[in-house]
């Protein structure tokens, strides 16, 4: 038997996204952000959602995996809201 490996960005590709659009399930308050030194959230996210820009943290919630690691790992408040998606919204897994 034979296991094919796959990389990140392979696996990711193999979700799908169904985006609740100016509904985000996931707030991010940048003046908390703009006080945190290290940024963990930058590091941490499985999907890459959240990225430094101009100095800035943004968080694109429309390829989150809804794993959480941000709501754990952000300890200055950047995350001031985290929930799953409405219903029917948000990601699904699948196998290929």
């Amino acid at each position: 038997m034979t296991i094919k490996k796959f990389s990140p960005e392979e696996l990711l590709a193999l979700d799908k996204f169904a985006v609740d659009e100016g509904k985000p399930h996931i707030l991010v308050d940048n003046k908390y952000c703009a006080k945190c030194e290290i940024k963990p959230c930058l590091l941490v996210c499985p999907a890459r959602c959240y990225r430094l820009k101009d100095g800035n943290v943004s968080f694109e919630y429309a390829g989150c995996l809804e794993c959480g690691t941000c709501r754990v790992v952000c300890k200055d408040g950047g995350v001031t809201s985290w929930n799953y998606p409405r219903a029917t919204f948000g990601v699904t897994f699948r196998c290929s």
